[in-house]
């Protein structure tokens, strides 16, 4: 059990860091490409919805089906209570979805202290919405390593462009790369730290209820986040099919892993 925490752990911690990525994106590629960021983007979308209601949401049901007749009933219900508590954290706590383009003219503007305040506060919201991405890898993973690890790479994905997004206007404010990378580097341990918490939280009750509804509020936040921010931040920088493809992409790439696991 212990190895299998600090699997997930690590795994957790690996999806988390991918946001520092973003840093080096914006100190050695100037213009990050739209066309590759709505693909990666909608790639990631495409992953995340597919492993969330085929794989995590069946988990959910067939936790809560070990205690009671109504387990598809109760799953349902958990799924719901996930996608209303990312709509209220999203109502008290917006998530940024500003531009990535580093050559956005707000990048450019002589007050230094404006872009580092944007820049820091949307560290501050990614962070608080990488909590409960944190918690969905981590769980997923300690159950079953073979769901957890697409969703950690489907989650990784969209954490580089979000690193992008805290890392352009605090280094064009600053011109401090250790400043930067230091707020992605924190806005990342975010999902580390909410996999410890929650983990801490819950193991005294684990059990398969409560595994029930983990895997329900897991499965209902992850598409929550994947409609609302990944596929219209796609959208907005694909200049043709490069949403649909990296969606169908991202669906085609994790149902034939998945599909692969289960045959081995």
């Amino acid at each position: 059990m212990a190895d299998n925490v600090l699997i997930a752990f690590l795994i957790t911690l690996a999806a988390g860091l991918a946001t520092v990525l973003g840093s080096a994106l914006v100190f050695f590629q100037k213009s990050p490409s739209p066309r590759i960021l709505a693909f990666g983007l909608a790639f990631s979308a495409g992953a995340m919805v597919f492993v969330s209601l085929t794989e995590i949401f069946s988990k959910s049901v067939e936790s809560f089906s070990s205690g009671t007749d109504l387990g598809f009933a109760w799953a349902v219900v958990a799924f719901l209570t996930g996608l209303f508590a990312i709509v209220l954290l999203d109502r008290l706590i917006p998530n940024p979805h500003d531009t990535l383009d580093v050559h956005d003219p707000r990048f450019h503007d002589s007050n230094q202290n404006y872009l580092k305040r944007i820049g820091l506060m949307t560290a501050f919201a990614i962070t608080a919405h990488n909590f409960p991405e944190g918690l969905a890898t981590f769980f997923a993973t300690l159950e079953n390593p073979t769901v957890g690890t697409p969703l950690a790479f489907a989650i990784a994905v969209h954490n580089i462009p979000e690193g992008i997004s805290i890392a352009a206007p605090i280094y064009f404010a600053t011109q401090n790369k250790r400043l930067t990378v230091l707020a992605c580097f924190i806005s990342g341990l975010a999902e580390p730290l909410g996999a410890v918490m929650g983990y801490a939280i819950l193991r005294p009750f684990l059990s398969p209820a409560i595994f029930g509804w983990v895997f329900g509020i897991i499965a209902g936040a992850m598409v929550f986040l994947a409609m609302d921010e990944l596929l219209p931040a796609a959208k907005r920088y694909s200049d043709g099919h490069e949403t649909v493809y990296g969606l169908i992409g991202g669906m085609a790439a994790i149902s034939i892993s998945l599909a692969l696991f289960d045959v081995q």
